[in-house]
């Protein structure tokens, strides 16, 4: 539920008039882990989340439903209320807002102890470390336009790079965010989702927002370089004029020339390093590494929506 929230967090930055129309999309989801962790994966067994999820997203009137075929929430801004629906054990909880307001101030409580117990030292190294990062953005457009859900889409290719300030990214190490985004026009039916989001946000933390720009303003103080690369990624992302129809993105590891020139660790004797080595291979270490790809499409766009698309489903249980 918290990745939820920070999605419409991220959403409120768009604060949006009264949501007046319905709209259902679907979205295809996947994240494909890479190297040791992807064979760590692959050895548990993904189910569905190998071949990634499907998620349904339904607005009407003041209701909003998010389903995949294992769980999904609905929010209510009438009722204040936020549904979790478990679909295998076809049950669901209910959260009030205030509820959900009181977990918030305690997270912040809890934020706030930690770094006031924080050690000097470990702070000042924070902050050095901060001081040195240099991140960059690259916003530039690519090649392969496409026809996503109907919609002519445009390619883009936004790379954020994070280095040690005054060194090559080979010299200091660090990683490499690449974002290819395919763009379409600008679809209302999509914003009434965004919009919507921004009306929950503010109904639930509406007096925690101003709250949260103390913090940000904490943390920038904490971490000189943040507020930096928030200006810059944010003066980058006005170049994007569209909505995200399907976003891949790929995040890779870089090792600094001195990890390279290390001796690489044989993974010790017994079963564990017999383990370690069958999971690494006979592979020569790379000094960039993919870490992860996630990719996320829109299937379809429907600009109407039913009282059933937002409701628990028949059958279903609360569990207290």
């Amino acid at each position: 539920m918290l990745r939820k929230v920070s999605g419409f967090l991220i959403a409120a930055a768009i604060f949006a008039p009264a949501v007046h129309a319905d709209v259902k999309t679907k979205e295809k989801s996947l994240v494909k882990f890479e190297g040791m962790m992807g064979r760590i994966a692959g050895m548990a067994g993904g189910g569905a989340a190998k071949d990634g999820l499907t998620n349904s997203v339904a607005v009407k009137g003041n209701r909003m439903a998010t389903f995949n075929d294992q769980n999904g929430q609905i929010v209510d801004l009438s009722e204040e209320k936020m549904y979790i629906v478990d679909f295998k054990k076809k049950e669901y909880r209910v959260y009030t807002f205030a509820e959900m307001r009181e977990q918030m101030k305690k997270a912040q409580a809890d934020m706030e102890k930690q770094m006031k117990d924080m050690p000097p030292e470990a702070k000042g190294d924070m902050q050095q470390a901060s001081a040195n990062l240099e991140v960059t953005f690259d916003v530039k457009p690519g090649t392969e336009n496409k026809t996503i859900a109907g919609h002519q889409a445009k390619h883009m290719i936004i790379t954020v790079t994070a280095k040690e300030k005054g060194k090559t990214l080979e010299e200091s190490g660090g990683m490499v965010i690449t974002n290819e985004v395919w763009l379409g026009p600008r679809i209302a039916a999509l914003n009434e989702v965004a919009q919507f989001s921004a009306k929950y946000v503010q109904a639930v933390y509406g007096d925690a927002l101003a709250g949260m720009g103390q913090q940000f303003a904490g943390l920038s103080a904490m971490f000189p370089g943040l507020q930096n690369v928030m200006k810059t990624m944010g003066e980058q992302m006005k170049k994007l004029d569209g909505t995200p129809l399907m976003t891949v993105q790929r995040t890779e590891t870089v090792k600094s020339a001195a990890a390279m020139a290390e001796k690489p660790a044989s993974g010790g004797g017994g079963l564990g390093g017999a383990l370690a080595r069958k999971m690494m291979g006979n592979k020569k270490p790379e000094q960039r590494s993919l870490l992860y790809t996630s990719t996320s499409e829109t299937l379809s766009i429907d600009p109407t929506a039913t009282d059933a698309d937002v409701a628990i489903p028949a059958g279903f249980k609360e569990k207290k």
